[in-house]
């Protein structure tokens, strides 16, 4: 029949069970159950027509015996016998008849053939009446038999071993064969017998039941019950019993029990699932045509005895009807070790399985599929290669079937349980482009599932092992651009994105595995393998040809993202990107280059290490930022490409410096941050910006400066007072050219130059000293020459030149404040009085400063003078204009060993040539200002005697006072250091008074030996006595071990 009415019994029987389980939910399971009989009862007509059309054959009939002379009570299956017991009590034994000569040896001989069985034995009087059933205990040899009683036989001879005489009355049994227990039940009583392996039986129980039991069957360590009216689990060890639900008004109750230890309850045509204790284990049921007298469990089938046929339905939900055999007046069905037995009043037919592979094929070509991969699940373990393979055939065409038929997300499901390439899949989508090194080959080249023939044979089935192709075959034009549209539709991308999700995992994980193998083996050295070659700059845009895992992630990636762009899921494109990825670049750059996915198509070129590209298209998206493209102006801006170069200041300075140069007018402060954070050498930073940004580079050092003044060198310290003279340089030539300039005037620029040369030591002050005019920049050549340690010749700048004593003074702070934490040198110390001396004698101080100036800068080594040494003269006499003050130096700084006083001669001298000269105001405001930093006697000195001491009292005042001090609190600190002389000398009194007691009974603490008449030695604690020998010893090898580590070294 065709696929479709197949297809079409599934909604059917759900739709009759689901209504069914309502009701046994809803208002109980006796009446509803019956009810739903009638209320189905066309749905089961209906299903019956559809049966007859049914290709399907699980099992193939096949007539053993035709000839029996009388009727058949009960029938069993011994090895390949057939066992019969008939009307007359006897016994007749069915062998297969091997008169045919063209009987092939068969291959179990323990099993039933399929051929025709000839009578070898009859056993007369077996019985005295006829059997109820007979069952066969394979693992004891054992024929069991109900009659009048249960006997148990030995097999082959039909010996008899045990009569249970209690069983008389007897009218149903159930043998649990795993521990050797037999339960019967006659009237209302159940009696438990256990085999004692011998020949004999023990009782073990006997409970009594409400009614007659009609049916029974051991679960587990319980017995289920079919009584009259109702289901029942008893208690094999206390006889507890507990009710189930109630059978059906009809039929009587039958209960079957699964391999799985399960159950299965008969109500009417209905069979429902418990577990051990009577539990519902499922909603769904099983619906039989009508009440079947006997059912057999033959994994993956149930098969169910009817008057007038055999019934055979899956037990796999929801449980379809397989195929329907005719039998007029079946009366048994039992199951052998290969097939089913059903007698036929005189005749006997045995239904032989079908073989697996058949039934699989059958079910497929039907479009059974779910059906056909249940049955792959049957096959047996040693032929699991077979089962993959059927299985996979079976979920591709499944996957057609049910793409074609618009379920794509399952039809995605079965392709991912086929284990089918990925590039199979990705032909059903000719819209998506694959990377053209991989040759995909079309569906119908793959398409190729025929099965082996010899593997699927099934016999005498009659039916063909070919599989018809399910593909549709579109020859017109319009059909095919319909097809096309269908297949790129959204539902089919959106299966296809979680198809190639699913996948993707395995894959991507193979090829990060085989790259990280090709990164050891380049490591170690393997430069044997010619194919395998290292990835250029741009990333993976280059694939070794026999990177296998690698090409397959490059097609799945590149389609998933094509997939998520038409999709319109550009975010989880975003996402793809920014991950692992394997997408061919060629391709999805030109994808993304059309769709104007800038942002994807950066993570592209990031991904792949194509650095330079997306730099230039950050760059350029950056620029378009101010036209009318408002998403560019959202997405992109000039911070995100130094965000963008921040990973590769390790590993590509260069092309950081390239790009940088892009943002570093408009970001300079981030740009530079990102040169410091990169770690990127400021050399080479300083020069790439002198040769492409002249103009940036005084401010780059400006921002490294103020950032991290240690990170600057010497050389770009220099760099930059260079950057900044030249400036101040061209500022100076323009105002002089305009007869303009004031040295009093302060452009930015040379506040900048001052500032640095004041604050920064790593510049050379001879190469700036000499590019300074001679007649301009006073304060610039001031501070050069501070820097040069020439004092006298900076503060004549300040005072002669500048005409700013406040200047000078501030000097004068900054040298002696840069030494104060250091011992006091000299120069130091002397530096107030240097400004001082060139206060009293102007015209001495300036008459050749010039001139040393020059000298100092044409001189390629210039000495440096000791500072105060202009003001230092010779004494001529002994007679001082003013007394000098005892105690009048400065305690914080130690005076001068040389002396510079001088003479009342000098003085003169000096007031005769310049005292109308002398800046005497000057030097009483300094004396006033700095008295705690200049040594009071060499100032005095130096003063003229015409000073007066008015004058210098605001000098004298607080001198003399710290003097007085300090004299007082020396004198407090001497007495208490004589009072603690005193103390010291009195304790030592003390201890020399101390009195040690020697006896013949003293002993030495060291060689305890008896001191006797020996000098002694006693401890400072005044308890320990030595020798002296003994202490002397002791402390010349203290000596020794202290020294030798000394001697060591």
């Amino acid at each position: 029949m065709s696929t479709k009415k197949a297809r079409d019994l599934t909604p059917t029987h759900q739709a009759g069970d689901y209504r069914l389980d309502v009701r046994l939910k809803r208002n109980g399971v006796v009446s509803n159950i019956y009810y739903s009989q009638e209320k189905n009862s066309n749905d089961l007509r209906r299903d019956r027509k559809r049966t007859e059309k049914m290709v399907h054959t699980a099992y193939d009939s096949f007539q053993l015996l035709s000839d029996c002379p009388t009727k058949i009570d009960a029938i069993e299956s011994y090895g390949s016998k057939l066992l019969l017991s008939c009307s007359d009590g006897s016994l007749r034994i069915y062998g297969p008849d091997s008169s045919g000569a063209d009987r092939s040896p068969p291959s179990d001989q323990h099993a039933l053939r399929k051929e025709p069985y000839a009578l070898e034995r009859t056993v007369i009087g077996f019985s005295k009446k006829a059997l109820v059933s007979m069952e066969v205990l394979e693992s004891r040899e054992i024929l069991l038999s109900l009659s009048e009683s249960i006997a148990f036989h030995r097999l082959p001879n039909l010996e008899t071993i045990a009569v249970i005489t209690k069983a008389k009355g007897a009218n149903v049994y159930s043998w649990d064969d795993r521990r050797g227990f037999l339960c019967f039940a006659r009237q209302k009583r159940v009696c438990i017998f256990r085999h004692d392996g011998g020949r004999g039986f023990v009782e073990v129980k006997d409970f009594g039941v409400p009614d007659t039991v009609k049916s029974m069957s051991w679960c587990g360590e319980n017995i289920c019950l079919g009584i009259r009216k109702e289901y029942m689990i008893l208690n094999a060890t206390n006889g507890a019993l507990s009710e189930v639900f109630s059978s059906g008004k009809i039929a009587p109750p039958l209960v079957v029990a699964l391999p799985s230890g399960e159950l299965i309850l008969g109500k009417e045509n209905i069979g429902v699932f418990v577990d051990q204790n009577g539990k519902l284990l499922q909603a769904d049921r099983i619906c039989w045509s009508e009440a079947p007298t006997v059912v057999v469990i033959q994994n993956p089938y149930a098969i169910a005895l009817f008057p007038r046929r055999v019934e055979i339905r899956s037990l796999r939900v929801p449980y379809p009807l397989i195929q329907t055999i005719v039998l007029h007046n079946a009366r048994h069905l039992i199951k052998s070790n290969n097939a089913f037995v059903v007698a036929v009043d005189n005749s006997v037919y045995g239904l032989f399985p079908v073989p697996l592979g058949a039934q699989i094929v059958q079910l497929t070509a039907s479009g059974n599929f779910d059906e056909a991969l249940g049955l792959c699940k049957l096959l047996p373990a040693e032929d699991a290669s077979l089962r993959a393979a059927k299985e996979a055939s079976i979920h591709i065409r499944y996957a057609h079937y049910l793409f074609d038929n618009g379920t794509y997300e399952e039809a995605m499901e079965h392709f991912l349980s086929s284990q089918v390439d990925i590039t199979y899949v990705l032909s059903l989508y000719p819209s998506i482009v694959l990377p053209q090194t991989t040759a995909v080959p079309e569906p119908e080249k793959l398409m190729d599932l025929s099965l082996d023939a010899s593997q699927l044979s099934r016999g005498s089935s009659g039916l063909s092992d070919d599989m018809e192709t399910l593909l549709p075959q579109l020859s017109e034009s319009d059909e095919s651009a319909a097809l096309e549209f269908k297949k790129m539709s959204h539902n089919t991308l959106m299966a296809l994105i979680k198809f190639l999700q699913k996948k993707r995992y395995s894959i991507v994980e193979k090829a990060a595995a085989e790259g990280t193998e090709e990164v050891v083996l380049d490591a170690v050295g393997d430069n044997f393998t010619s194919t395998r070659f290292k990835k250029s700059n741009k990333g993976r845009g280059n694939i070794p040809i026999n990177s296998a895992a690698r090409e397959m992630a490059a097609i799945l990636d590149t389609a998933l993202l094509q997939a998520l762009l038409l999709t319109g899921q550009s975010s989880a494109a975003l996402e793809l990107l920014k991950g692992l990825n394997y997408c061919d670049v060629k391709i999805c750059e030109e994808i993304l280059q059309k769709e104007n996915h800038y942002a994807a198509l950066l993570e592209l070129y990031r991904s792949n290490s194509m650095h330079r590209e997306a730099l230039k298209l950050l760059h350029q998206s950056v620029e378009e930022s101010n036209q009318s493209q408002a998403e560019l102006i959202h997405a992109f801006h000039p911070e995100e490409i130094i965000e963008y170069l921040k990973p590769l200041c390790g590993t590509d300075p260069m092309l950081v410096l390239e790009f940088s140069m892009l943002v570093l007018e408009s970001c300079p402060t981030q740009t530079i941050e990102l040169f410091l954070s990169g770690n990127i050498p400021a050399d080479l930073v300083n020069s790439y910006l002198k040769q492409h940004a002249p103009s940036m580079q005084g401010r780059y050092l400006e921002l490294m400066l103020a950032m991290n003044e240690n990170c600057i060198s010497g050389n770009l310290q220099n760099e930059m007072v260079q950057i900044y003279l030249a400036e101040v340089l061209e500022w100076y030539s323009e105002q002089s050219a305009q007869q303009i300039w004031d040295e009093k005037a302060y452009s930015p620029t040379r506040k900048k130059l001052l500032s640095a040369m004041e604050s920064i030591s790593g510049y050379s002050p001879e190469a700036l000293l000499r590019r300074l005019p001679p007649d301009a920049l006073f304060e610039e050549r001031a501070i050069l020459l501070g820097k040069m340690n020439q004092h006298e010749l900076a503060l004549s700048l300040y005072v002669h030149k500048l005409h700013v004593p406040e200047l000078a003074l501030a000097y004068c702070d900054r040298v002696y404040e840069s030494v104060v934490p250091q011992p006091v040198a000299k120069s130091s110390a002397n530096i107030y009085l240097t400004l001082l001396q060139i206060y009293l004698n102007p015209q001495k101080t300036t008459k050749n400063f010039e001139n040393r100036i020059t000298n100092l800068v044409s001189s390629p080594n210039p000495s440096i003078p000791r500072v105060g040494s202009a003001g230092s003269v010779k004494a001529k006499g002994g007679r001082k204009k003013i007394a000098s003050i005892e105690g009048a130096e400065d305690m914080r700084v130690s005076p001068s060993n040389t002396d510079s006083g001088r003479s009342d001669g000098d003085a003169e001298e000096s007031s005769e040539e310049g005292g109308s000269h002398i800046m005497l105001d000057q030097v009483l405001d300094l004396l006033s200002r700095r008295w705690d930093r200049i040594n009071g006697a060499q100032a005095l000195k130096l003063l003229p005697r015409e000073t007066k001491l008015q004058n210098l009292l605001p000098f004298l005042g607080p001198l003399l006072k710290k003097s007085s001090e300090a004299y007082r609190n020396f004198s407090v600190i001497k007495s208490l250091r004589q009072s603690e002389n005193l103390q010291v000398k009195d304790e030592l009194y003390d201890q020399r008074k101390a009195v040690m007691k020697i006896s013949s009974d003293s002993m030495c603490s060291l060689c305890n030996k008896k001191i006797g008449t020996s000098v002694f030695a006693v401890y400072p604690n005044g308890k320990t006595l030595v020798h002296f020998v003994c202490f002397r010893d002791s402390q010349s090898m203290k000596a020794v071990a202290k020294g030798s580590p000394l001697r060591k070294r």
